[in-house]
């Protein structure tokens, strides 16, 4: 049994990992354009001012109550919603990294001086390395750059026929 459920637990870890990856790389530039925003910044302020143990209580927040909404999702999709599961997952995904990833930019030093957390976040990164650094992830990037390449490219063709097309009414 155990056999078995080894690989089955590194599939879905791996699947959870490439999903909070893609999700990483749309929140984190709407997670830093919040940050550059002076409106927030007396609340950036008393957020750094919290002790460790509040620090965590407020990181913990955004996970408890937005991570509930990938069973829901799960839940619409199956009863034949698919796009509100689908609205449902995308919004409550990146919703819970940008205010996940502001808040531990945030708080990260003091956060690192809990003991648990530190080590939870060490064995996190540890895994996060692990995968990063497997063959399938390596292939999965390089097609994520292969397509990014090929839309700049259509999007420059795109962009020059355009100007092209204005410069010749002119």
């Amino acid at each position: 049994m155990k056999r078995i459920l080894k690989p089955v637990t590194y599939v879905l870890a791996a699947i959870y990992f490439v999903v909070d990856a893609v999700f990483m790389a749309v929140a984190r530039p709407i997670a830093r354009w919040v940050g550059r925003h002076s409106e927030f910044r007396r609340l950036r302020t008393w957020i750094r001012s919290l002790s460790p143990y509040a620090s965590l209580a407020l990181f913990s927040v955004p996970v408890i109550v937005l991570e509930p909404v990938k069973p829901v999702a799960a839940y619409l999709t199956a009863t034949g919603q698919f796009l509100s599961g689908a609205v449902t997952f995308i919004v409550g995904e990146l919703l819970k990294l940008v205010l996940v990833e502001r808040l531990f930019h945030l708080t990260r030093d003091k956060l690192m001086r809990i003991r648990a957390f530190a080590w939870a976040y060490g064995k996190y990164a540890g895994a996060k390395a692990w995968l990063q650094a497997t063959e399938a992830w390596r292939a999965i990037r390089a097609l994520a750059r292969a397509v990014k390449d090929a839309v700049a490219r259509v999007r420059a063709r795109l962009v020059g026929s355009f100007s092209g097309l204005a410069a010749s009414r002119d």
